[in-house]
């Protein structure tokens, strides 16, 4: 980032103890500048741009332009020269305003008082405070929106705590910005770099490939390059750095307001600063632009093509420069022999947040391991240092694929047999050799006839397997028969897989129960993290949900729905595995003082736009049409990017025609969430779903439950508090206090008043899913709600559902 018109004052050095330290009870005034010893870097005031705030920060010294490198202040600046830094006995360094106001502090309080301690700018440029033998304080822990030489981009895998960078809001403010770039630091994950819009992807560079971090494309670097980059793993952290091979030319590394990765070379003759990379660099940088098993190109037009072996989802999108929904196979998968794999040269390898790697594998055994998982959907070597050893291998959707001419990597893509036979044998003469065989068939009569029976004796001979794939099953408990021809589009898994993976379901892998049974978190032998639920011996309401939740979730794929690996049954024991969500459920931040802090605006809406595109595909998209009847905080999900997951099908009822309303004896759900018509009458639509959502979107804005809200003025619940302060005109009043600094006025309002239309009290007023998502991204005007149903706090109490019965408690803990 450069800053143009940045502002510095100085004064004489000689009022500084000393030149690059800052001794106890030494006071530094604005005007007064601390210079490192190699007079590269200086300690001191200064404003941005046209900005007349005052800020303490860390920049190049005598460079064209200006280049700040970190900011004490960022979030408090100061509203005139009257800053001073002092330092105390105590090792902590504190900025102060007017003489008395505490602006910032280091917080680096020693425990030993009788220690003298300095704070000092290093040659590096990082401000260290120490004492005699060790630093117990340092800038570069700190980082703001640049990196330089030295300096760490890290986690630490035992305390969680991340260093990434993030963008100033503007050349004039460098309060924390919109964009991050930050590092897949996940143990057992590998390393790829992610350039984040608040918590959206927005560009991904990598894998790193054991020198440099891939996805640069064309760019050319030769051997004797100015600076080279490390990743570290050990039991601790995992980080990245990058250092400078020569002393002519440092380089810094920024992360712009406008979203821009910038690596700058610094001349240190002419003092100037050169350009050396920016990211993104073209339009295929766009993270997912072609979406799953689609590559982006440049070099065609449109730039978006399905890989071979794969055809566009939907073609009308054939034109379009963004295919957001991808590709699919031509043909499906059957994991029989003739699969294998087809090599694509020259590729940026798949996001591998999906994806496991094993540092000790050769390339061909990476193909044989790959080749033996059924789920296994595409290999690679990624490290260009070990001489060919090095697995990474992927399950599930391949997305953010693109083609290099340089600094491209070969990517091997499991294919169906057809895709791989000869020379690609036309479906024409496919259905030739069909008709040949109706031919023969008839001729050879007797042959066949023998060849039928012995097959059936075999078949009638054959044991199921032990992961209960027969071709039925019953099972003992209820005497309920389970036609196991529903649950072939889920993977099975055997019994000896998943005890290994949650350690004989150890009590310290469990992370909730419920009325089906407990839930454990696992890690399977290829490294995923899964969600283990299984179902308990004592369960009354496990088995509906079991069936249910498999053969519904396996004809539902969205990336804003949990997604199902697979189960094991057997007598029994019946067991749902599912993908592991790192950031648990979203009432877990909602309604958790400390961690609602954590979920920004942003975030916020862009969690419930993408529940709302989850609940429109359950209700309009998807192949079968289902009714959730259990939407709360509690079953949406969070996974490591904050993007939400709708989970928990065992209530799930599918549905004919836009809006089937049906009618049952037996209300399940949650209280707080469940529409009027469905808890008194026992009707449920997709009317119900819309309601539960809108309760939801209520909740996500106010950071309140609706079951259990108190105001000290009325006795209305979170519904009623709503529509009160609409009809005064003060609807912004039910925003969360933890919003205030990152809320758009517009967005809060209209997701406000989208969510009292849903909550309407009677089904026909409240708008479809459809309308919904459509509201929330539009700025169109839209029609005034009416009274929302369970206005009052009292009113519930009046409520007589058919029978909630113990279902009240069947959804309060899910897997993770």
């Amino acid at each position: 980032m450069l800053l143009p018109c940045v502002t510095f004052l100085f004064l004489s050095l000689a009022t500084c103890a000393a030149v690059d330290t800052i001794s106890v009870n030494q006071n530094i005034n604005d005007g007064e500048t601390i210079v490192s010893r190699n007079e590269n870097f200086e300690l001191g005031f200064f404003s941005p741009g046209s900005s007349k705030n005052r800020y303490l920060g860390i920049w190049f010294k005598n460079t064209s332009p200006h280049t700040v490198v970190w900011v004490a202040n960022r979030e408090t600046p100061l509203l005139n020269t009257l800053g001073t830094v002092k330092f105390n006995g105590q090792g902590v360094l504190s900025l102060v305003g007017d003489g008395i106001r505490l602006v910032w502090s280091s917080n680096s309080l020693a425990s030993n008082s009788s220690v003298s301690y300095i704070a000092q700018l290093l040659d590096t440029g990082n401000l260290v405070i120490r004492d005699k033998n060790s630093v117990i304080w340092q800038s570069f822990d700190y980082p703001g929106d640049t990196l330089i030489s030295g300096m760490k981009l890290s986690k630490n895998l035992i305390t969680g705590r991340e260093m990434y960078l993030t963008s100033w809001r503007s050349v004039d403010d460098p309060s924390p910005g919109e964009y991050t770039i930050s590092f897949l630091m996940i143990k057992g994950k590998y390393p790829q770099v992610y350039i984040r819009r608040n918590s959206v992807i927005e560009i991904r560079v990598g894998p790193y490939d054991g020198i440099e971090f891939a996805g640069q494309p064309n760019y050319r670097r030769d051997s004797n390059h100015m600076y080279e980059i490390s990743m570290v793993f050990n039991h601790e952290e995992i980080y990245y750095t990058h250092s400078t091979n020569s002393t002519a030319f440092p380089s810094r590394t920024i992360m712009t307001p406008g979203g821009k990765v910038e690596i700058w070379l610094l001349n240190t003759g002419s003092r100037e600063w050169m350009p050396d990379l920016t990211i993104p660099v073209d339009y295929c940088d766009n993270y997912g632009i072609c979406g799953p098993y689609g590559s982006c190109s440049t070099a065609t037009f449109p730039n978006c093509e399905c890989l071979k072996g794969f055809e566009l989802k939907n073609p009308q999108e054939v034109s379009s420069y963004k295919w957001t929904n991808g590709c699919r196979r031509s043909r499906a998968l059957d994991c029989g022999d003739g699969e294998g794999f087809l090599k694509f040269s020259s590729m940026k390898l798949p996001d591998t947040q999906n994806a496991v790697y094993d540092g000790s594998m050769s390339l061909e055994e990476c193909g044989l391991v790959c080749k033996d998982n059924c789920s296994c959907t595409a290999y690679a070597n990624p490290n260009m240092t070990t001489d060919g050893i090095g697995c990474l291998r992927w399950f599930g959707d391949l997305v953010d694929i693109r083609v290099y001419s340089l600094n491209g990597q070969d990517l091997y893509v499991r294919q169906a047999a057809f895709e791989l036979s000869g020379n690609m044998v036309s479906e024409s003469i496919f259905k030739k050799r069909k008709a040949v065989l109706v031919v023969v068939i008839p001729a050879s009569s007797a042959a066949v006839l023998l060849l039928a029976m012995a097959y059936s004796c075999r078949k009638k001979n054959k044991k199921p397997d032990m992961k209960g794939r027969g071709n039925k099953y019953v099972l003992h408990k209820k005497g309920i028969r389970v036609e196991m021809s529903d649950l072939d589009e889920q993977p099975s898994f055997t019994l000896q897989e998943i005890v290994k993976a949650t350690d004989n379901f150890s009590i310290n892998n469990k992370i909730g129960e419920g009325g089906f049974g407990p839930v454990y978190k696992g890690v399977l032998e290829d490294g995923r993290e899964v969600a283990v639920k299984r179902l308990s011996k004592t369960s009354q309401q496990g088995l509906e949900e079991f069936m249910n939740e498999v053969i519904c979730i396996a004809k539902l794929q969205h990336r804003n729905l949990v997604n199902l690996l697979g189960y094991y049954i057997h007598g029994n024991e019946m067991i749902l595995v599912y993908e592991y969500m790192a950031n648990e459920s979203l009432d877990a931040f909602l309604f958790d003082d400390t961690r609602s802090s954590m979920l920004d605006w942003p975030q916020r809406f862009h969690i419930l736009q993408g529940m709302a595109r989850g609940i429109l595909y359950l209700h309009q998209d998807s192949r079968l049409q289902i009714i959730h009847r259990d939407l709360k905080a509690a079953n949406v999900l969070l996974d490591g990017n904050m993007n939400p997951k709708i989970s928990d099908f065992g209530l799930a009822r599918k549905f004919v025609g836009s809006d089937t309303t049906t009618r049952t004896k037996k209300v399940v759900g949650t209280y707080g969430y469940i529409s009027p018509e469905y808890a008194v009458h026992g009707k449920f639509s997709i009317k119900s779903d819309v309601f539960s959502f809108d309760v939801l979107v209520l909740e996500i804005v106010s950071g309140k439950k609706n079951r259990g809200f108190s105001h000290e003025d009325h006795s209305d619940n979170l519904l009623g508090h709503a529509w009160r302060l609409y009809q005064e005109n003060g609807s912004i009043e039910l925003m969360s206090p933890s919003l205030y600094n990152s809320y758009v006025v517009s967005e809060v309002l209209r997701a406000i008043h989208v969510g009292l239309l849903c909550v309407q009290h009677h089904a026909e007023d409240r708008p479809t899913m459809l309308s919904v998502v459509l509201m929330l991204v539009s700025e169109g005007v839209l029609p005034p709600p009416k009274q929302p149903a369970f206005f009052t706090g009292e009113s519930r109490i009046e409520v007589q559902p058919v029978s909630i019965a113990s279902e009240y408690m069947i959804t309060q803990m899910y897997p993770r």
